[in-house]
């Protein structure tokens, strides 16, 4: 066992449940940060606004960053863990399930499509 964490029994009531949702309302609160990100890498091209864009691209990069140097988990999720034996997609986010664990899939894919419709809008935007 790891020094330090202590094992918490199913049965009891979780010690720490103030810690664990002010840990899942700060992970809710950054993963809203960068689905807008997302968001707006698209809304900022479709406007021609490049600079904006590759901004937010670089934003969204420095998140795919740490979840990469973090074996593609936030570093949240760990530091959530310490408090609950609840380990199913969203016990560290308040998140449905099916978006907790969809959910590097469908924003990596609207990622990735942000940065082609930039790419695209701006190779053929006049010059």
């Amino acid at each position: 066992m790891a020094v330090g964490l202590k094992v918490l029994d199913p049965k009891s009531p979780v010690p720490h449940a103030g810690a664990l949702k002010s840990i899942k309302v700060v992970h809710t609160i950054v993963w809203a940060f960068f689905a807008s990100c997302i968001f707006a890498i698209s809304a900022f091209a479709w406007r021609g606004d490049y600079t904006r864009a590759v901004w937010f691209i670089g934003i969204v990069f420095v998140e795919v960053v740490v979840l990469a140097l973090n074996r593609m988990r936030c570093p949240l999720t760990p530091l959530a863990a310490r408090y609950t034996q609840d380990r199913r997609d969203n016990f560290d986010i308040y998140l449905p399930e099916w978006l907790a664990r969809h959910n590097k899939l469908i924003f990596g894919a609207l990622y990735v499509a942000g940065i082609l419709f930039t790419l695209i809008r701006w190779a053929c935007a006049p010059h």
